[in-house]
């Protein structure tokens, strides 16, 4: 695994730091505990399970989703927006400083993997936490990404991590707890949010039964984030993209329908001729600062 500044975690059920402990032996498990006790072992693909008590409510991506997610983005379809992401963190960068990321429900890692990569080719040094509620999302990402700190955690919930720890957080198609990102960014931090815009994938995105796109959404994710982020800058990009049926029925299963419909019948509703379809990609790059007056 490569080498890496860790961190400061904090305990899910006690609120004390958290360390990682290696055990005994060539295939040592390695392990998060506090000094009251508490310890989490890490998973045999390297992540760790901080869902305590009664868990989530929230309902996680399947393996299958994950997989269409993971095959899709493998494919580099999304390349552009991930160094889009990436160029919205770096600016934030001391060179030669130490930095530390947070990717807010990571899914497969495929863009904290893009970040981390071009963070180091500025300042040498990065330590980065990646966050989701699925088990499956996280194994592809703590492979991918072995240097992070992958964790099963609830974004509604006290964050695992402790006050003013980290300098960039992602969030990338996923919930915002923006009282939870307040205390955890550093001041002078950066919040960076990927949000689809109006037209978003309207080529297949009815027949697909994918979510439409709300004609408020900017506002009501300012409104979301006040008081505690106000926006510095936003950036609209645009990927045309030519998929093939199987890759369509990826990007379509892959999102929220996958939790109502399975691959095969995404798959039937697109169509399954042979024939590519052109398919434009529609997303904002918002970039929020913490608000001088929050709390």
């Amino acid at each position: 695994m490569p080498s890496s500044p860790r961190p400061p975690l904090r305990c899910p059920v006690c609120g004390a730091a958290l360390n990682v402990r290696v055990g005994p032996g060539d295939a040592a498990r390695k392990a998060l505990v506090c000094g009251s006790g508490h310890g989490f072992d890490a998973a045999k693909q390297g992540y760790f399970n901080l869902l305590v008590g009664k868990g989530t409510v929230f309902e996680a991506d399947t393996a299958e989703m994950v997989a269409a997610r993971f095959a899709f983005l493998d494919g580099g379809h999304y390349r552009p927006l991930a160094d889009a992401v990436a160029a919205a963190v770096v600016p934030g960068i001391t060179p030669g400083e130490p930095f530390t990321v947070l990717d807010s429900g990571t899914g497969t890692g495929h863009y904290l993997r893009v970040v981390l990569d071009e963070v180091r080719r500025t300042t040498g040094s990065c330590a980065a936490v990646a966050l989701d509620i699925s088990k499956f999302a996280l194994r592809r990402a703590a492979r991918l990404n072995p240097e992070a700190i992958s964790l099963a955690c609830d974004v509604w919930q006290p964050l695992p991590v402790t006050d003013a720890a980290v300098d960039a957080i992602t969030v990338i198609f996923a919930p915002r707890n923006a009282a939870e990102f307040a205390r955890v960014l550093r001041p002078g931090g950066r919040l960076v949010v990927v949000t689809p815009r109006a037209g978003h994938l309207a080529a297949v995105a009815a027949q697909a039964g994918m979510l439409s796109i709300e004609d408020d959404k900017d506002a009501r994710l300012a409104e979301s984030l006040s008081p505690h982020f106000a926006a510095e800058s936003t950036r609209d990009l645009d990927i045309l993209m030519t998929l093939t049926p199987s890759e369509l029925a990826d990007l379509a299963f892959m999102g929220p329908a996958g939790h109502h419909l399975d691959r095969t019948a995404i798959a039937a509703k697109i169509g399954s001729g042979g024939v590519s379809t052109q398919v434009e990609a529609r997303f904002r790059i918002t970039v929020f600062r913490p608000a001088r007056s929050a709390p």
